[in-house]
């Protein structure tokens, strides 16, 4: 049973997802803000459940085929036209997927498919069959795979477009809330054991009322807090800065770890300008 592990804070809840997904053997489909965490999670579980992980990260090129097998036709034909002889044999030139690794291994594994939203809206129903029977046959060399053991499946997605209900239906699913403060502190504690705790306290509360600003077009993430805790070490920022009245200091030092475009760092500014107007 999955319990975390030292370098992964999860909460109970998450705990409960991965456990039922692994006793139902159903595929776990995790949401979440970006940088909440959902791909590391994947190895986590992999490493805390002594798994090897087959990670199968999704483009918008990609295809549900690219995951079980691709026959490599381009190098069959330059090595029939340089007289190879292995080109008798066409199954010299068919290219495991993730998927078919992962049914092949010893033991039972972890796969990941990272953003499955990425891909066409077909992807998941092209892979229904497949995740349903463990199992799928190769044309070109007329092959049944079929899974030594079923892998456990954690399927990623930031919500940029919606899943068949198909798909869904056989997915145990758990969304990724937004950690609270005493998470978030916690979060931080196994990330840099040891930080100054002055800092953290000023940092955190920086970082939240940055994200409770309506309008942002992207709120900082859990991985943003962290990159900027860093830069603010690296720096030896002293606390204190970070809650300066002095108007020279409008946005937060080093805020490009936390502000990723110049339409919420020109609405931070000018609402940190209306706010001195009014005091």
């Amino acid at each position: 049973m999955f319990t975390g592990t030292e370098r992964y804070v999860a909460t109970d809840d998450l705990k409960m997802a991965v456990n039922a997904a692994v006793i139902l053997q159903r595929p776990l489909l995790i949401k979440g803000e970006p940088g909440t965490g959902k791909t590391m999670l994947a190895q986590e579980v992999a490493t805390a459940l002594a798994m090897p992980l087959f990670e199968w990260h999704v483009k918008s090129t990609t295809k549900a085929q690219h995951g079980l097998y691709e026959y490599d036709a381009v190098s069959r034909l330059r090595d029939s036209q340089l007289g190879e002889a292995r080109v008798a044999d066409i199954a010299n030139y068919i290219v495991r997927g993730r998927l078919w690794d992962a049914f092949e291994c010893e033991q039972r594994s972890v796969v990941l498919i990272d953003e499955i939203d990425k891909a066409d809206i077909e992807f998941p129903n092209d892979l229904l069959r497949e995740l349903d029977r463990m199992e799928f046959y190769v044309h070109e060399t007329q092959q049944l795979v079929r899974a030594r053991h079923r892998p456990l499946i954690i399927i990623t997605s930031n919500n940029e477009k919606e899943l068949p209900d198909a798909f869904l239906r056989r997915c145990f699913f758990h969304y990724i809330r937004f950690p609270e403060r005493d998470t978030m502190a916690r979060i931080v504690d196994v990330h840099f054991p040891g930080i100054k705790q002055a800092l953290v306290r000023e940092a955190m509360e920086a970082f939240f009322e940055l994200r409770e600003i309506p309008g942002l077009k992207k709120k900082p993430s859990t991985s943003e807090l962290l990159d900027w805790l860093k830069l603010l070490m690296a720096e030896d920022i002293p606390p204190e800065t970070l809650r300066s009245n002095d108007s020279g200091k409008i946005l937060p030092p080093l805020h490009g770890a936390l502000l990723k475009n110049e339409q919420d760092v020109h609405l931070f500014e000018r609402l940190i300008f209306m706010s001195r107007r009014k005091s």
